[in-house]
């Protein structure tokens, strides 16, 4: 299926490579760099690229390409869904995937590709698993790799792998029984000069950090399960329970994973947790403009907004930008024209705002372009689309778990538009 894998910088530089059937020569990556120049921004690079004699299937995470080389055709998602699995193993491995961590750990990086795939198709893509094929790095054991020779790969076949829950090794054990789980929604709008939304819908999931002796059977049931459309569940997810009751029941695999992705795409349901007023105006004939944006919760549930960002692609007519926020700091980079406004907390007493002038480029006209703003917020303990677990239960062990639940509504791709 994979021939090939190259991992591809911010600065474009391939930095490592893995072949499985044949050595692909990496001038086919000419294709992806050729579309890479073409996109506006560099997650617009189409997922799949067609060359004359390959497909290059590709996803962005943490600043870096992974470029999968295909010969025949094959499902996109199923490539697209294993090189997310290849960059979530790395981060769990290494705690982040970046170039640097990749590089520091390059022999690891290459026994778990081997054992990832086989001959080009997923063999081992299970955390469990690879973690009893292949031991995580620490620093005692590099330094005893480095003086004896050895490796980390293990040399016992993984207990789980020939079971029927191949997620979840066997003879799990832990003096703290505890169960997390954290329900993160992403929302992304689109609100027009009047308030009104144009789009909105929200992208969901459910992450789990489940730490429990022996062979645990879950149930997690919601209040209101009809809002979730289009999930997407991990193996361990029984379906046909989800179908006929709308509860979740499963044998968690050990440690961190993601129970399940969500989508709701109605627009009534889709609450929209903070406005945006604003003045920017130019005068006909004058090398000024006024600049005036105001920030408000909406529909929070009482709850706080923060770690709020606001950031606004000006006119390629504006040279600068004299402005003064009421809270936190703004900047403004006189070459991209892009306007950085880092305003933190929102408090409803004392809305946050941005007031000031901007001065065009001499002999510059009117701009007739729309300013375009983005947001960027956290808001903990509410999933703004209103789902709640109701329960949590666990059967086939005795003893009694911790067990909690976190929300946070968090913006995605979140465009007030202006009209100057």
């Amino acid at each position: 299926m994979i021939h090939s894998l190259f991992l591809v910088n911010a600065s474009g530089d391939i930095f490592l490579e893995k072949h499985w059937k044949s050595v692909v020569s990496r001038s086919v990556c000419d294709y992806f760099f050729e579309a890479l120049e073409r996109a506006t921004e560099p997650e617009n690079v189409p997922p799949v690229i067609p060359t004359p004699h390959h497909y290059l299937i590709n996803v962005l995470r943490h600043r870096i390409y992974f470029v999968a080389v295909i010969q025949s055709e094959v499902p996109p998602l199923f490539v697209i869904e294993f090189l997310h699995r290849v960059v979530d193993t790395f981060q769990d491995y290494f705690g982040v995937c970046t170039e640097a961590a990749i590089k520091d750990n390059v022999v690891v990086v290459y026994e778990l590709l081997e054992e990832m795939l086989d001959n080009g198709f997923p063999l081992a893509t299970e955390s469990n698993i690879l973690k009893e094929l292949i031991k995580p790095p620490t620093i005692l054991r590099t330094v005893v790799n480095t003086i004896t020779g050895s490796t980390n790969v293990g040399e016992q076949l993984p207990t789980g792998q020939l079971s029927v829950v191949p997620w979840r090794r066997t003879g799990v054990k832990y003096t703290n029984n505890e169960a997390y789980f954290d329900v993160i929604e992403e929302i992304d709008a689109i609100i027009d000069k009047s308030g009104s939304t144009i789009t909105a819908e929200i992208q969901g999931v459910i992450d789990a950090c489940v730490k429990l002796t022996g062979m645990p059977d879950l149930t997690l049931s919601f209040m209101n399960p009809r809002l979730l459309d289009d999930v997407s569940f991990h193996p361990c997810v029984r379906f046909k329970r989800w179908e006929a009751e709308r509860i979740l029941s499963f044998i968690p695999p050990d440690g961190n994973f993601r129970l399940l992705s969500y989508h709701v795409s109605s627009q009534n349901l889709v609450a929209i947790p903070v406005y945006v007023k604003h003045n920017i105006s130019f005068r006909e004939g004058s090398s000024q403009g006024r600049f005036e944006l105001t920030l408000g919760p909406k529909q929070t549930m009482g709850k706080a907004v923060e770690s709020v960002l606001v950031s606004s692609q000006l006119p390629r007519g504006v040279l600068n930008a004299n402005l003064n926020p009421s809270q936190g700091t703004y900047t403004f980079d006189p070459v991209t024209k892009l306007l950085s406004w880092d305003v933190g907390k929102i408090n409803p007493q004392k809305l946050p705002s941005l007031k000031g002038s901007m001065s065009l480029q001499a002999g510059a006209s009117k701009p007739d372009e729309n300013p375009t703003i983005n947001i960027q917020f956290k808001i903990q303990q509410l999933a703004i689309s209103g789902l709640k677990v109701n329960r949590l239960d666990m059967y086939g062990e005795k003893y009694k778990p911790f067990k909690g639940i976190k929300y946070m509504t968090k913006a995605g791709k979140f465009q007030p538009h202006f009209l100057i």
